[in-house]
């Protein structure tokens, strides 16, 4: 014999009223009426109704467990943001859920989709390159799940951040290129429209201006992926302008490698001819020939504390609903790690 469990619907249907308010009926709402408490009450208790105290109860407990949210496993930068959540989140009991967006908007409003559905406790998050309408961030929070974001952030909504100081960053660098003699200091930069490029470009044109220096309109090469192919055709765009740039400062290690195969092609020396920094620090930029200085940021330590901060949302929550957070927003520090691709004056 099969045994069907009866549902809110089937009471609904039974009495020609809308599940909502057979649920508010049982719940002894003070917006229904009598009448319909005492018939919603009567035909549940005729049909056995019992609560499915499971779905009642997923979303109150906690399942120990917080997603992420990653623009690209690949980047080498992410993996070791990876590494600190990892250890973070296991060393306070909590497990880890990775999804990829990809640097798509889609993707990423599918992942978070999934991991709400995964009843996660809370989330980390970096925004795609894509990423220009935010509806389906606030649509999350507004469910009661904490978001924490990292590296790129969504700055116009109430949340806890970890990023750096990417302005500042490329200010350092900017500042070695001046230093080792360059005056004419170009730009190739990836995802323009989020605020780690433009903190980047704005360092750049501050140093720029404050040591009275032109940045024609062609020094600024905006790329749509930020890939080697990328780097290298930006960097022949500007061989072949009128005034030929002696730095560059790429606003990442990619782009700079494409930049260095392009000035090395076109029978120009590094650093001598052209001296070259990125930003991130990648594992293999110390493998460039020449070695490729650029700005370190600390990913390992943004996990971790981005993680920190992400599980003391979800205990605070999970104290009292009406519990008020305040949300912080982390700034860490970034290293200028100077290799011969920029080393002029030893």
């Amino acid at each position: 014999m099969k045994f069907t469990q009866i549902t809110i619907k089937d009471i609904a249907r039974e009495l020609g009223i809308s599940p909502s308010t057979v649920s508010r009926a049982l719940k002894d709402h003070p917006d229904i009426s009598k009448g319909t408490k005492k018939a919603v009450n009567e035909l549940a208790e005729k049909l056995n109704y019992q609560p499915n105290i499971v779905a009642l109860n997923l979303r109150k407990q906690k399942t120990n467990t917080i997603g992420v949210v990653i623009p690209e496993l690949v980047h080498f930068f992410f993996s070791t943001v990876i590494s600190g959540i990892e250890d973070a989140a296991y060393n306070a009991g909590y497990n880890v859920i990775l999804s990829q967006s990809n640097e798509s908007l889609e993707r990423e409003k599918m992942d978070l989709k999934a991991l709400y559905n995964s009843r996660v406790d809370g989330i980390l998050m970096s925004i795609s390159k894509e990423t220009s309408e935010f509806e389906h961030i606030e649509s999350v929070l507004a469910k009661g799940v904490p978001i924490v974001f990292y590296d790129r952030d969504y700055p116009g909504i109430k949340a806890s951040r970890v990023i750096v100081d990417d302005y500042i960053g490329a200010r350092e660098a900017s500042l070695h290129l001046v230093e080792q003699g360059c005056r004419r200091i170009a730009h190739i930069q990836a995802a323009s429209k989020l605020n780690i490029a433009k903190d980047r470009l704005r360092g750049l044109t501050d140093i720029l201006k404050e040591n009275n220096l032109l940045f024609p309109e062609h020094f600024l090469q905006t790329c749509q992926n930020g890939t080697v192919e990328d780097g290298f055709n930006s960097m022949n765009n500007l061989l072949k302008s009128g005034t030929r740039p002696d730095g560059i400062f790429a606003n990442n290690d990619v782009l700079a490698m494409g930049a260095m195969q392009a000035i090395k092609k076109a029978g120009l020396r590094i650093p001598e001819d052209i001296a070259v920094v990125g930003f991130s620090n990648w594992f293999y930029s110390s493998m460039t020939e020449p070695p490729l200085s650029s700005v370190d940021q600390p990913g390992f330590l943004m996990g971790q504390e981005a993680a920190k901060l992400l599980i003391r949302e979800i205990k605070l929550s999970g104290k009292d609903e009406d519990v008020e957070i305040v949300h912080e927003t982390k700034v860490l520090h970034t290293k200028l790690v100077v290799r011969e691709s920029s080393l002029r004056r030893k």
